[in-house]
């Protein structure tokens, strides 16, 4: 992942090749052995959006991940035209490298509608700057993981809230996971619809699967684990701005099969629901 706000929009400038068909590039000298598949997400999300009527805008995507994406060549992105209706538009979006597909992606848009409104309340929560920054959190692991957490994930600025890992906390009568953070891009987003909700993608795609550890004691950076995401769904409720602060209230119903199941609302700073996300993912046990 880029350590820069701006390769990150850089990564959302696709190369139109011929209609309906893209190319996304990589970022510059990463250490990650696949792609993230945030970013993966990101530029399909793009890829769509470009093919779609300015007056439509994502209100859920449904993504698989199928192959480990290869970080050293760019990623073909060939969206398929599945219906254009008077309100809704629908864009199937397959992901390739090496003559294989590693993901797709099907994405529903829609014209901006009035209609009944409600929404969940926002869990009340420590402000962004009375939280911890992750990278607090990061440097007890050492120097090493600092160094990583820098040169991969800086381009958004996370802040560590808090879990019910301890065995005492009261929540985990009702719920066996929960796990909060506030997150949002770091620096500022050119004003458009479509690159925040790009972006909001992109993020969307770290942490969440660690809810699903909480309940034991692991964490996804663990050699005890070996994590991956298998499928990833957002919902839309209202307009993102990924530049401004943004609640990642998750939540794991369930864990089995060598799989964790993680869910999220995703809150605006003035307690707009603005998102939902779930997510399935491997989290196989590595026995010592």
């Amino acid at each position: 992942m880029p350590a820069s706000l701006d390769e990150v929009i850089g990564l959302l400038d696709l190369e139109r090749l011929e209609v309906g068909l893209f190319r996304g590039s990589q970022p510059a000298g990463s250490s990650l052995k696949r792609v993230f598949g945030g970013q993966v997400a990101a530029q399909a999300l793009m890829a769509a959006q470009l093919t779609v009527p300015e007056d439509r805008f994502v209100h859920s995507l449904h993504l698989y991940f199928i192959l480990g994406g290869d970080p050293s060549i760019p990623i073909i992105y060939d969206v398929e035209n599945v219906r254009d209706g008077r309100s809704f538009t629908t864009r199937r979006v397959a992901a390739r490298q090496h003559g294989e597909i590693i993901f797709y992606m099907t994405a529903s848009f829609q014209v901006e509608e009035d209609g009944w409104d409600h929404q969940d309340r926002m869990p009340d929560v420590p402000a962004p700057d009375e939280s911890t920054p992750l990278i607090d959190i990061i440097q007890l692991r050492g120097p090493e993981a600092v160094a990583h957490w820098t040169k991969e994930w800086s381009a958004f600025d996370m802040r560590y809230i808090g879990d019910n890992r301890p065995q005492d906390d009261p929540q985990r009568e009702l719920v066996p996971a929960v796990q909060r953070l506030w997150f949002r891009a770091n620096g500022t987003l050119p004003e458009s619809r479509i690159i925040h909700n790009a972006a909001f993608a992109y993020i969307s795609d770290l942490s969440l699967l660690g809810a699903s550890l909480v309940p034991h004691g692991q964490f996804i950076g663990s050699d005890r684990v070996q994590p991956a995401s298998l499928d990833h769904t957002i919902w839309f409720h209202r307009p993102v701005q990924a530049d401004q602060w943004l609640l990642y209230d998750q939540t794991s119903p369930s864990a089995s099969g060598a799989r964790g199941l993680s869910t999220a609302r995703v809150f605006s700073e003035d307690g707009t629901l603005v998102a939902s996300v779930a997510q399935e993912g491997l989290i196989r046990r590595i026995k010592p």
